[in-house]
């Protein structure tokens, strides 16, 4: 016999015991999933690193170091003095890879937020209402989807500004599409299940259905998403940086890279290239592997495999 649908139920109260239960359920799923851990791990080492880059970075990313002779260190090999070797302009390269993680992290968790946010709720909306509202939305789906990304961000960075936000706005403007569609057909099968029908029919307004009955169950899809798009997120910044439409304020990832290859050192100077693309690969897999405790938690059919 179904337990009856309590629409009086407080909402903080609702929230928090469904949010116990999702928390119970990742930490039981990464307790069987040595890579989700290793991946979370790695990545609360980046995090780590980030929030005190200025405490481990022996150096100024922007500081140039000479010798003895008052010579440039240029392109320097690793040593004791400095872990990674140096640029073409005297500059350490263990310093930059890590201020670096400080830009990744920042766009990455900036634009998974901003996209996680506007797709759900526009996924929410258009499958809870359907009818004009639903038609709107996905139309304007389709046609982003007819929209390449890169150029776009890279089109939208250059007309307003590099800059670091104006990356993150870049970013969102065409990422949210996915989200918002996953969403809208997770829930349209959602809304048709018994207990939503009953707290319709009690009197529970749209609002209260679609956040306290529909939100709880297409949480774990939109956290899984927001994973992805964090990785996305990275990867475009990196891009974007390495073809030379960074932020040139900032030492980022992409644009010691991009240094790099402006400088010709691709091959001769190994030691200023291979740790940012380490770094970026790194987070990349350490955000895909803690992202599988998502998808498991997102889809239990998974878990019975």
């Amino acid at each position: 016999m179904n337990k009856p649908i309590d629409t009086k139920e407080s909402p903080l109260n609702s929230f928090l015991s469904k949010t116990k239960n999702f928390i119970s359920k990742f930490v039981d799923i990464f307790k069987q999933d040595k890579l989700a851990i290793i991946g979370l791990i790695v990545f609360i080492c980046f995090v780590g690193v980030a929030i005190f880059a200025p405490m481990i970075a022996p150096y100024d990313e922007m500081e140039r170091h000479r010798d003895e002779n008052g010579e440039l260190r240029r392109t320097d090999s690793p040593s004791s003095e400095h872990l990674f070797g140096t640029t073409n302009r005297g500059r350490d390269v263990f310093s930059q890879v890590i201020m670096g993680s400080r830009v990744a992290l920042f766009v990455g968790a900036l634009a998974a937020l901003f996209v996680t946010f506007i797709g759900t709720n526009i996924g929410l909306i258009s499958g809870y209402f359907g009818g004009f509202l639903d038609n709107l939305f996905m139309r304007i789906v389709d046609i982003s989807y007819a929209i390449p990304f890169i150029p776009f961000v890279i089109i939208l960075v250059t007309l307003l500004e590099p800059s670091l936000f104006n990356i993150v706005l870049a970013i969102t403007i065409l990422s949210w599409r996915t989200i918002a569609r996953i969403i809208r057909a997770q829930v349209l099968s959602v809304k048709e299940r018994p207990y939503v029908k009953a707290a319709r029919v009690a009197g529970a307004s749209n609002l209260r259905i679609i956040f306290l009955y529909i939100l709880p169950n297409v949480l774990p899809l939109a956290l899984l998403e927001m994973s992805l798009r964090m990785a996305q997120a990275i990867i475009a910044e990196a891009s974007v940086s390495f073809l030379g439409f960074g932020d040139p304020t900032v030492i980022s990832w992409g644009q010691i890279l991009q240094r790099a290859f402006m400088a010709g050192a691709m091959r001769d100077a190994w030691w200023w290239v291979i740790p940012p693309g380490i770094a970026i690969s790194l987070l990349i897999v350490a955000v895909f592997f803690t992202s599988r405790a998502l998808e498991i938690i997102a889809n239990p059919q998974l878990r019975r495999r």
